[in-house]
């Protein structure tokens, strides 16, 4: 992109945020975006290393509004884009033993209950539902920020969430004790403005 365009999409966005406060411009629905949204999990192995992964394909929206103190969060995920890097383990991972994606295709977790520090959400409540199991999870709100991104023309929001859950709590025994019970995710959460 040439520099003079640059500065153009500069001027537009200085002018667009001048127009209307800034968070009336947050508050609204957004779509996830896809391309920078992923769930990363992180479990103990033997009490020695962290085995690692994500999930790579999801789907979801955000609800935000600063001013009614309002954060709410669904996220869809596929459960057969488990990816550690290693697809002999994937399949594992993969199968009845462990996240049985065939009887189970899907993950979802859905969340409306958050808490606020002054201007700032520190944590978003709701339910997991894993191989057909639901239990509470609560999301900590490590960050969160709205910030004007020219490639959408739009002020997008996001930031890091991360919660512990137990694999027992799901049925998932396999591996015990070799493998720790209590698993990390780290959520890196983009969403765009949806259409009013």
């Amino acid at each position: 992109m040439s520099k003079a365009r640059w500065w153009v999409i500069l001027l537009w966005s200085v002018c667009f945020t001048a127009q209307r406060p800034l968070v009336a411009q947050e508050s609204g629905n957004y779509k996830l975006d896809l391309g920078h949204t992923f769930v990363h999990w992180e479990v103990l192995h033997m009490g020695t290393s962290t085995i690692r992964g994500r999930f790579d394909r999801l789907q979801g929206q955000v609800v935000f509004d600063p001013l009614a103190q309002r954060l709410e969060v669904g996220i869809t995920v596929d459960m057969a884009s488990v990816s550690s890097g290693a697809p002999a383990f994937d399949a594992v991972l993969r199968s009845p033993t462990l996240l049985s994606t065939q009887d189970h295709p899907q993950a979802f977790f859905s969340a409306s209950r958050a808490r606020w520090e002054g201007e700032v959400p520190r944590e978003v409540r709701g339910e997991i539902m894993l191989r057909g199991i639901s239990r509470p999870l609560t999301l900590n709100v490590v960050r969160w920020k709205c910030a004007f991104n020219p490639l959408f023309r739009a002020r997008v929001c996001g930031g890091d969430l991360e919660a512990k859950l137990l694999r027992t709590d799901f049925d998932l025994h396999f591996g015990s004790p070799m493998v720790a019970d209590e698993v990390l995710l780290r959520i890196q959460v983009e969403a765009i403005p949806t259409p009013p």
